[in-house]
């Protein structure tokens, strides 16, 4: 089993109940009050962390218009948006980050981000963030990785688009930079993604070759998909999460309100519950079903000397009376003695 690590207060691994944590990305809509309603909603859905993603336009990209820096036209969201507009609109200003972290400590969260340069480091550096996510994207900048790395923090990489060399180059570059734990986050990017992308399968795959706890970044509509990695071993569920899909939003097509993130807190703890062991038998909690088992009962009065009949003696339940396997041993049988109606066959009766 890999090993458990510590995110905040939290410890995360193939042993522990499953880590939620509510990605909030541009769904404040640029209203910093908004963003606080979003902390106090998450910390109200029982959810254990917060995560943030921590850059400006000008740090993630370059303010140009060329066909490069558009998304493809046919892009279910964001179809012909030029990059720089679209970061400008989804980005969380770095003077928001102070006030966030302190809501969300406040409400009994774990907060932390996702950098993507130095600068971010460095902010959440000064706010003691107790972890760090790499996005997707991310991946394939190790200098980056090697940065993060540096701050002797957890690490939790998310996967999306990668190949297993690339994963492979990330996860030694974080190892070699003095991360204190990695967790591999099975991911699809893209917004939305379709279910049947999921490939949750992958994930038993990610956690035996690169030895790390894993989990799922999970951009599908719902909770299902979340809930059913689960059985697969994710030890760690982000979603994007928003007040009201119906606010609008960079990400709200995809992310969950705060009753559906209420829901997969409960139904992915349940889901970690379900798991159990790989014994098979009667578990306590059937204790009292085995009482009512079927077995063989006399359901007529009998005196002595009477036939065994099928009209006489069957298989119902309770237990208690002969297996019904026994049936075919009793029949044309006598009893030995006068029994009531309702008394389990034992074979000192016939």
């Amino acid at each position: 089993m890999t090993a458990t690590i510590k995110i905040g207060p939290h410890a995360v691994g193939a042993g522990e109940r499953p880590f939620v944590v509510a990605e909030m990305s541009g769904n404040h809509n640029g209203d910093l009050d908004r963003a606080l309603a979003i902390v106090d909603a998450v910390a109200e859905s029982g959810a254990h962390a917060l995560k943030l993603q921590t850059y400006r336009p000008d740090t993630i990209t370059i303010d140009v218009d060329t066909p490069a820096f558009r998304i493809s036209s046919g892009h279910e969201l964001w179809g012909g948006e030029n990059l720089y507009r679209l970061y400008e609109r989804a980005h969380t200003p770095y003077e928001w980050h102070a006030p966030i972290f302190a809501r969300a400590r406040e409400r009994g969260l774990t907060v932390f981000s996702s950098p993507f340069d130095a600068t971010a480091v460095e902010l959440l550096e000064s706010l003691d963030a107790p972890a760090y996510k790499i996005a997707s994207s991310e991946l394939v900048d190790l200098p980056l990785i090697r940065l993060v790395a540096s701050t002797g923090k957890p690490m939790v990489i998310s996967t999306g688009m990668a190949t297993m060399a690339e994963i492979d180059a990330a996860v030694r570059t974080a190892r070699d930079g003095g991360a204190v734990g990695i967790v591999l986050l099975a991911c699809t990017a893209s917004y939305p993604a379709p279910p049947a992308d999921s490939n949750l399968r992958r994930l038993p795959v990610l956690a035996g070759a690169f030895d790390v706890a894993v989990g799922l970044s999970d951009h599908t509509p719902g909770i299902g998909v979340a809930v059913a990695s689960v059985a697969l071993g994710a030890c760690f569920i982000e979603k994007h999460v928003t007040l009201d899909r119906a606010d609008g939003g960079v990400d709200s097509d995809f992310s969950l309100n705060p009753a559906e993130l209420t829901a997969l807190v409960a139904e992915s703890g349940r889901a970690y519950a379900a798991l159990g062991g790989t014994a098979i038998g009667p578990t306590p909690a059937e204790r009292e079903g085995l009482r009512f088992r079927r077995s063989l009962f006399v359901v007529e009065d009998v005196r002595a000397g009477d036939p065994v009949t099928a009209r006489n003696v069957r298989s119902i339940r309770p237990a208690g009376g002969l297996a019904p396997v026994e049936i075919d041993r009793v029949l044309g049988r006598t009893f030995a003695t006068d029994v009531p109606r309702g008394t389990p066959l034992s074979w000192d009766l016939i």
